[in-house]
């Protein structure tokens, strides 16, 4: 029963911060980042939100992870406006996804592995 109450805040999270992002925040900063998911812990004290951007460059990445923690406390606040069903909102910490990027390198090697067997 819990790990339902949990993975419905977490969808929950997801929507809701998509949502505040868009609507909400006009930091440059933060333009064209794509929330890929949430994990909260068991108590629902704390939620890392995954996020990933178009950009490969280390740079991008940096940026948006500063305007990520500059928003984070709006986030938060319009998330304990809108979660009704948590006592207490979770501290909320934003985490660049590496699954796109890996997944993407997979995806190259196999090419790579395809072109050399022909």
């Amino acid at each position: 029963m819990a790990q339902y109450r949990v993975g419905r805040l977490e969808t929950e999270i997801q929507r809701y911060t998509d949502d505040i992002l868009i609507k909400q925040i006009r930091d440059p900063r933060i333009q064209g980042v794509t929330i890929t998911g949430v994990k909260a812990t068991g108590d629902l004290q704390q939620a890392t939100i995954y996020y990933s951007i178009l950009s490969d460059k280390e740079s991008d990445r940096k940026k948006t992870q500063e305007g990520l923690d500059h928003a984070t406390g709006l986030i938060q606040s319009e998330l304990g406006s809108r979660l009704r069903h948590v006592y207490h909102t979770p501290k909320i910490h934003f985490e660049l996804d590496k699954s796109i990027e890996y997944g993407s390198k997979i995806d190259k090697i196999i090419s790579k592995l395809k072109k050399e067997n022909r």
